[in-house]
């Protein structure tokens, strides 16, 4: 986001067009293209999740850290829940861009690139703990809205890609490849909001939390693999 500068006077100039006088009440920051600002104020509610999670989430604190009217959130997202649930979307997205860069390193068997999804969604959720919790909590966001409805369909087309190359077989039969899907998400989500609520803090010792969830999460998901391969 480009550096706020102050207007030299009520009015400026733009390229090539006459002068736009800016609104009454409004700061600096309402006048960025919508793209900048959406994304000035998503950065600003992901600050204030990790900060004071969801009970200290308030539209007008996020317009404050964005530096702009507090009328800007409900422009842009329209209510506290309009504006969690695109943040949850992005989180949806991030994982899922994570999952394919993870896959992109591993081995090209379906067993490795299935192991590589399940690691990018440890990673992703110790990393980005409060935008991972808010990303299934049904009772804050819109879940009819499209773009969140997109965004978690493509995370779970990714686990389901990576399925259908580990067990080929079993993937033929929906009922097989449900429960198999339904298994490695268990696991990684379970391992995951272990860690992230503190249950598996013992467990530690000199590692970071970060470090013993890759060392950890690498074993669970060899543990797991040949009962997701198992009659595939």
């Amino acid at each position: 986001m480009p550096p706020i500068k102050p207007a030299a006077s009520a009015s400026r100039k733009t390229r090539g067009g006459p002068a736009v006088r800016g609104r009454p009440g409004t700061r600096p920051g309402d006048n960025y293209h919508h793209g900048d600002l959406r994304a000035a104020l998503l950065q600003a509610a992901g600050e204030l999740l990790e900060e004071r999670g969801l009970e200290g989430f308030t539209l007008r604190e996020c317009a404050r850290r964005a530096g702009v009217s507090h009328g800007a959130p409900a422009h842009h997202f329209g209510d506290a829940a309009g504006m969690l649930t695109a943040y949850a979307a992005q989180g949806f997205a991030r994982m899922t861009t994570l999952m394919h860069d993870y896959q992109a390193k591993a081995g090209q068997d379906g067993a490795s690139r299935l192991k590589a999804a399940g690691l990018a969604y440890i990673d992703f959720a110790a990393a980005h703990r409060a935008q991972f919790q808010l990303m299934f909590r049904s009772d804050r966001l819109n879940q009819d809205d499209a773009g969140f409805s997109a965004a978690a369909s493509a995370a779970f087309e990714a686990l389901g890609a990576a399925m259908r190359e580990a067990a080929p077989q079993a993937a033929a039969d929906q009922t097989q490849l449900g429960d198999r899907m339904l298994l490695a998400w268990s696991v990684v989500h379970g391992f995951a909001t272990l860690l992230l609520e503190g249950g598996l803090a013992r467990q530690f010792g000199k590692l970071t939390p970060r470090q013993y969830a890759r060392a950890t999460g690498e074993r669970l998901l060899a543990l797991l693999q040949p009962a997701l391969r198992e009659g595939a």
